[in-house]
């Protein structure tokens, strides 16, 4: 509790010193917001565009009134992206766009979707999402504060490490891999007989290069925008976690605004999320060609990737508690 309120200073002093916190001043057209958003990743990630364009839309469909500000890298909360969703439900900055396993970190039941190996592919993903587990999200953010502009994505994670190809079960033994903040992820690695490890994201380029870790796992546009394979000999294609993203506004914020401006944020969300769906997935397999030539690129079969399935098959039984029945219902796809 005491490290979050030193958090929230920092960030606090940040926005004073940026001039970026979130504001409302009265103006003849209406109320004029200064806001504030963040994004993990760089400025060269689908991410940080989309949110962009967000912010674009938002000035212009408000005529200049609403005044988005994007952040990359959580640099609002010290490139903590836990404490930066903690900022987002307590008001402390307006919105972000964050994966379902930072949210994880702070509740389990919102990891459902990223259960290992759930989907085969993306339309497998899309009919879930359309089939109830969007709305299913929807209120889980609800009861942390936070209105669920809709999902971005970032993608199926692959893995990288300095060791060797990763083809079986038995290639990440030993292998200490960085994981995000989520006990869903620290029991599939042990299962799989890795050495799993957590630190933030902004930490993972410099301790790879420095050989504390020996490799992570992340989504091909998180890999290629971090400039990963500097640091990183092999990359294996197995789509073993489908990492959706929230576009999350603060619930207090939302419901502030007249029903005219909520409908602007609505649909400059929508708008935005779809871009970046897009654009990521077009730029998925180009980033894996790109890759192919700076690191060992292999791209699993079926029955290799059914090998791993199996092996991580008892965690549902655990997990399906912690889920709830509802919420695995929602995110479960039809075969």
């Amino acid at each position: 509790m005491r490290s979050m309120r030193f958090l929230r200073g920092v960030a606090v002093l940040a926005c004073l010193a940026l001039g970026a916190c979130g504001s409302v001043t009265a103006a003849p057209g209406g109320p004029v917001h200064d806001w504030t958003m963040t994004v993990t990743t760089g400025e060269s990630s689908t991410w940080y565009e989309a949110a962009q364009r967000f912010a674009d839309t938002l000035e212009r469909e408000s005529d200049g009134r609403m005044r988005l500000r994007v952040f990359t890298g959580e640099q609002l909360s010290a490139g903590d992206p836990a404490a930066g969703v903690e900022q987002l439900m307590n008001g402390d900055k307006d919105f972000s766009y964050n994966s379902t396993i930072i949210y994880a970190g702070i509740d389990p039941r919102f990891g459902a979707i990223n259960a290992p190996f759930l989907y085969q592919n993306h339309e497998e993903a899309d009919r879930a999402i359309d089939s109830g587990a969007r709305e299913a999200y929807e209120r889980l953010c609800a009861e942390f504060g936070v209105t669920m502009l809709g999902f971005g994505e970032s993608g199926f994670r692959q893995i990288t490490n300095n060791v060797r190809p990763v083809r079986t079960p038995a290639d990440l033994e030993g292998i200490k891999i960085r994981i995000p903040g989520i006990g869903l992820f620290t029991d599939v690695y042990r299962s799989l007989g890795a050495n799993p490890t957590t630190m933030n994201f902004s930490e993972v380029f410099t301790s790879l290069q420095q050989g504390t870790i020996e490799g992570q796992e992340n989504p091909m546009d998180v890999i290629s925008s971090a400039g990963l394979a500097e640091v990183q000999e092999y990359l294996t294609i197995w789509n073993y976690v489908y990492d959706p993203l929230i576009l999350g506004m603060n619930q207090e914020l939302f419901t502030s605004l007249s029903p005219a401006d909520r409908q602007i944020v609505l649909d400059a969300a929508r708008e935005a999320n779809e871009f970046q769906v897009q654009a990521n997935r077009k730029l998925e397999q180009a980033q894996v060609a790109e890759q192919s030539r700076l690191m060992e690129v292999t791209e699993l079969t079926d029955e290799q990737v059914d090998r791993f399935r199996q092996a991580v098959r008892p965690l549902y039984d655990e997990y399906a508690e912690v889920w709830g029945p509802a919420l695995t219902d929602a995110v479960t796809p039809e075969r």
